[in-house]
C-alpha cells in the first residue's frame, strides 16, 4: 500500500498567468500491526492540469469537440487521460509532465516530488452557473505494473484579469542590485512580478472615486436622488450607496437593492433562441422609507463569487436591481388623525394606491489578491488517496 499526498504551497485559489506549485508525497507507511513489511513499487507518476467544462443539457448546446472520446478511459489502459470519468469536455490541458518512473519505497521511506506550471492566461475563470461551468483541476496520475491507473485530483480555484495577457515584461530586469548569493527560479521570478502587476492594476483600477448622481423618477414626478461614488470594485469589498427623497415630488414608500450577476448565454449557443437571461442575488436591502429624507445601504461583494467575464459562449456581468413603490397621491402625508377628544393620535392609513417601478445600473466587479480568496475557498489545500 502506497499512500499519495498532494498539496499546494500557497493555497486553492489562483490567478491567470501565476505558477501553481505543488508537493506529491509518496509514502511507504510503516504499520505497528504489520509483521511483514515489505517493500512497494510504482511504474510511473504523472501530473497535469486541465479545465473541465458542462452545462446544463436544458439550456446549452453543447458545441462538439474532437476530444470527447476520452471522457471514458478502460481499466487496463496504460495512457495518462486527467479527465476520465469526467462529464463535459476538456477544453484547456497543460502538457502531462513525468514525475518518476520506477519508484520503489522501503517500508516507512517517503518520496516528495515538486510540480510547477503556468496557468494559461487565457483560459477561462472557474466558475459554476445556472447554465455552464468551468472547473480547474490538478490530476495526479500513478499506476502498478499490471495495475489500472489510479487518479488523485485536486480542485483548484482560477481568477482571470483582463489586460495581463497584453503586458510585456522587460528584457532587462534589472534596476536594483542582486545578490548573488541567493539563487531564484525565472518562472518563480515572474509569478512574483505578474501577481505585483495584477495588484497594482487592480488597486489604479477600483480606487478611482467620481460622484455619480442619478435621478428618480416615474410618469408621474421625480423621486429622489441616488449618488454612488464608484462603479468599479474587486470581490470582497463593499458597494455603497445613498438616497436623497427630499427633493422629489412623489411620496417613496419602501425601496429595495438588490446586488445581482447576470448569466447569459451567447445566441449560437442557446438551446431555444431567445431564452431567458439567469439572474442570481447575491446580497439584497430593503427599507421602509416613508417620511425619510436620507437613506443608504452597504452590500458586499462575496470573496467566493465570480468576477464578470465573457467567453465565446456565456457571458457574466454585475448590477444593481433597484426596485421602488412610491405613493399614488403626489402630496399630503399619508396619515389621518385619530377620533379620540382629548388627544391626538396619527396613525397610517389603511388602503393607498400604489406605484411600483424597477431600475438596473451596471457595475464592474474585478477579481482580488488571490490569497485573500483562498481564506473562504471551498477547496482544500490537501488531498490524498491510497494506491
Amino acid at each position: 500500500m502506497i499512500e499519495v499526498l498532494a498539496k499546494l504551497g500557497r493555497g486553492p485559489v489562483f490567478l491567470a498567468g501565476e505558477v501553481l506549485e505543488c508537493v506529491i508525497t509518496f509514502t511507504n507507511p510503516l504499520s505497528a500491526s504489520s509483521t511483514s513489511a515489505s517493500s512497494e513499487m510504482l511504474a510511473w507518476a504523472s501530473a497535469q492540469i486541465h479545465c473541465q467544462f458542462h452545462t446544463s443539457e436544458n439550456r446549452v448546446t453543447l458545441p462538439p469537440s474532437d476530444g470527447s472520446k476520452h471522457d471514458v478511459q478502460a481499466e487496463n489502459e496504460t495512457v495518462f487521460v486527467p479527465n476520465r470519468g469526467e462529464r463535459g469536455q476538456c477544453i484547456l490541458s497543460t502538457p502531462p509532465k513525468i514525475l518518476f518512473c520506477d519508484l520503489r519505497l522501503d517500508p516507512g521511506e517517503s518520496k516528495s516530488y515538486s510540480y510547477c506550471e503556468t496557468l494559461p492566461i487565457d483560459g477561462p475563470p472557474s466558475f459554476r452557473g445556472q447554465s455552464v461551468k468551468y472547473v480547474y483541476k490538478l490530476t495526479i496520475g500513478c499506476q502498478r505494473v499490471n495495475s489500472p491507473i489510479k487518479l488523485l485530483r485536486v480542485p483548484f480555484r482560477v481568477l482571470v484579469l483582463q489586460g495581463l495577457k497584453d503586458y510585456q515584461f522587460p528584457q532587462d530586469e534589472a534596476v536594483a542590485p542582486s545578490n548573488p548569493f541567493l539563487e531564484e527560479e525565472e518562472g518563480l521570478k515572474k509569478d512574483s512580478r505578474l501577481a505585483d502587476l495584477a495588484t497594482e492594476l487592480l488597486m489604479v483600477a477600483t480606487s478611482r472615486r467620481s460622484l455619480h448622481l442619478y435621478n428618480i423618477s416615474n410618469t408621474r414626478g421625480k423621486v429622489g436622488t441616488f449618488c454612488i461614488f464608484k462603479t468599479v470594485y474587486k470581490i470582497g469589498e463593499d458597494v455603497i450607496g445613498t438616497f436623497n427623497f427630499s427633493e422629489g415630488d412623489i411620496p417613496c414608500l419602501q425601496f429595495s437593492v438588490s446586488l445581482q450577476t447576470e448569466e447569459s448565454i451567447q445566441e449560437e449557443f442557446q438551446r431555444r433562441r431567445g431564452q431567458p437571461v439567469s439572474y442570481t442575488t447575491h446580497a439584497r436591502h430593503q427599507e421602509a422609507c416613508l417620511h425619510t429624507a436620507q437613506s443608504s445601504f452597504s452590500l458586499p461583494i462575496p470573496l467566493n463569487s465570480t468576477p464578470g467575464f465573457t467567453t465565446n459562449i456565456v457571458s457574466l456581468k454585475w448590477r444593481l436591481h433597484f426596485e421602488f413603490v412610491t405613493s399614488g397621491e403626489s402630496t399630503g402625508t399619508c396619515l389621518v388623525r385619530g377620533s379620540q377628544s382629548e388627544a391626538i393620535t396619527w396613525t397610517g392609513v389603511e388602503q393607498m394606491e400604489v406605484d411600483t417601478f424597477s431600475w438596473d445600473l451596471p457595475i464592474k466587479v474585478l477579481p482580488t489578491n488571490p490569497i485573500l480568496a483562498s481564506y473562504v475557498s471551498q477547496f482544500s489545500s490537501t488531498n490524498s488517496i491510497t494506491i
